[in-house]
């Protein structure tokens, strides 16, 4: 009986090409909605997932100052580089931690020159940061202690002032201080706030200090907390020593702020699946539209076919006979309009992925939702019309004209 039911269905649907493609429109348009949404958004929260990771492990920055908040403090002591021995030798849960002071600055090579961010920092930048080499190498101790005049500079400054050709060996000048790049770092792309992550030079701190700064200032510090260890907990044990090493009395407020990036990272993906959760639910508003076309052209088609239905009853077809093949109908033209809406999701999907240069996620859980919903769409919506079909007197269908 279902067999028959979905022959005379797709029979009906191939009669009437046009009116049921427009009429499995809205589902279709409900479904590819639904599904790009939620796939962008997918794809969205993974890009800040890697992009926190392509930060660092574990990773927190401790800066001078309380930086959110109302009433916060703008101004406070930089930290010094005995801060950084101490956080790194003091705190159990603490793996590495890295001096950072920066200065902006134009950089030059031959007839080019960048605006860029000079950094000054040690070794312990590249593990904190877990940044590799493309071509050459890091500092050497010597490099570190003299405050050499090197430097290991990223893929956009490479880009802005050599083109194509190999920095490496070659000297840039920093304002009066001629510098020689000994290393170009693998390129990391944008960061989840985003900023160029390529776009830096970094010399050893001594160098920054002597030749640029002209202080020995250490305005921020990474930090990697240990493989097992909470972030949450280090955070603590940092707070506590640097309010003992800063000697801030209590009761008063921190001249410090420590920032998690495990905390900030489930911060910005918490906000990210919230607003695709929204759209999804905007985009599923389609479908129920959809379902309302499906309905009002299965009554329509009840009123066409109804000498039809007459005929059908009169020779021996039960009331459930005409209603499983109006329901089947309007199932099978829900199916397609699911089926069709997977395709142009995936299609459509992929290459709005790529204008917002995002990766394209493909949940198949939420693929299969959406199919088996219009499905449910069609059913609930085609019911009203399949037994306003079953409910025909058969003598009266028959007089129809």
């Amino acid at each position: 009986m279902i067999w028959n039911a979905l022959l005379l269905a797709l029979r009906s649907i191939r009669r009437n090409m046009l009116r049921s493609f427009l009429t499995t429109l809205g589902i279709v348009i409900g479904v590819a909605s639904v599904i790009i949404m939620v796939n962008l958004g997918s794809g969205a929260t993974l890009q800040i997932k890697q992009q926190i990771e392509n930060l660092g492990s574990n990773l927190l920055f401790l800066h001078p100052g309380q930086r959110f908040g109302a009433g916060a403090r703008s101004q406070a002591p930089p930290f010094k580089l005995n801060d950084v021995d101490a956080i790194e030798n003091e705190i159990s849960g603490v793996a590495v931690a890295a001096p950072h002071a920066s200065q902006a600055m134009v950089v030059i090579y031959g007839n080019e020159n960048w605006a860029t961010s000079v950094t000054g920092s040690d070794n312990r930048f590249f593990e904190v940061g877990n940044w590799q080499l493309q071509q050459g190498r890091f500092f050497t101790e010597s490099e570190l202690r003299a405050g050499s005049s090197v430097c290991v500079i990223g893929e956009t400054v490479r880009e802005n002032l050599f083109g194509s050709q190999n920095p490496v060996g070659n000297s840039i000048r920093l304002q009066k201080i001629a510098c020689e790049v000994i290393g170009l770092l693998a390129s990391k792309g944008q960061s989840a706030g985003g900023s160029d992550q390529d776009d830096i030079v970094v010399t050893p701190l001594r160098t920054l200090w002597r030749r640029i700064a002209g202080n020995q200032d250490v305005s921020r510090i990474r930090i990697s907390a240990r493989e097992g260890v909470a972030t949450a907990t280090v955070q603590r044990d940092i707070e506590v020593q640097m309010r003992e090493r800063r000697r801030i009395r209590t009761g008063d407020e921190d001249d410090f702020s420590v920032m998690d990036m495990q905390e900030i990272a489930r911060t910005l993906t918490g906000t990210t699946q919230i607003l695709t959760t929204l759209l999804g639910a905007v985009a599923a508003v389609s479908l129920l539209v959809g379902g309302i076309g499906i309905m009002n052209i299965m009554l329509v088609s009840v009123t066409e076919r109804t000498r039809e239905i007459g005929i059908r009853l009169a020779i021996g077809a039960r009331a459930r006979d005409v209603l499983t093949q109006f329901l089947v109908e309007a199932m099978v033209l829900s199916a397609f309009g699911g089926l069709f809406g997977i395709a142009l999701a995936l299609t459509a999907g992929r290459f709005i992925a790529g204008m917002f240069n995002i990766p394209f996620v493909i949940e198949a859980d939420m693929v299969l939702v959406a199919f088996l919903f219009s499905v449910v769409i069609g059913i609930a919506f085609g019911y009203f019309p399949a037994r306003r079909a079953a409910a025909l007197d058969p003598i009266e269908a028959l007089r129809h004209e």
